[in-house]
């Protein structure tokens, strides 16, 4: 079964993906600071994120069709976080908001049997 996120990505062009700076590897995180762009002394957001049409630089594809990260292994926290609904039994309404705004049903409990 291929993973609904691999066809997706919607999650990637609706929100801005903003974190504090010390996730970066500058700064001993993961997540390499040149994929990144200032918001404010203490925070950064993933390049094209931060727009009125967010897409995160780092999604590779068409939303919708086949789009994955690019970056995956080195995605910060807010990535981590937002996890797709119904994967582990439980609703992501994050998930199903993104969904929509591309045009996609929301998951089901079905997409992962």
């Amino acid at each position: 079964m291929l993973h609904p996120c691999l066809r997706c990505g919607a999650c990637c062009a609706t929100y801005r993906v903003a974190f504090h700076w010390l996730e970066t590897d500058t700064a001993g995180g993961i997540t390499p600071a040149a994929l990144t762009e200032h918001l404010d002394p203490h925070r950064v957001a993933m390049h094209g994120t931060n727009a009125y049409e967010p897409r995160c630089k780092s999604l590779v594809g068409e939303v919708g069709v086949a789009a994955h990260c690019g970056v995956y292994a080195v995605r910060p926290s807010p990535c981590h976080e937002l996890q797709p609904a119904w994967e582990n039994g439980q609703p992501s309404p994050q998930c199903d908001k993104a969904r929509i705004r591309h045009g996609m049903q929301p998951l089901t409990p079905a997409d992962f049997l």
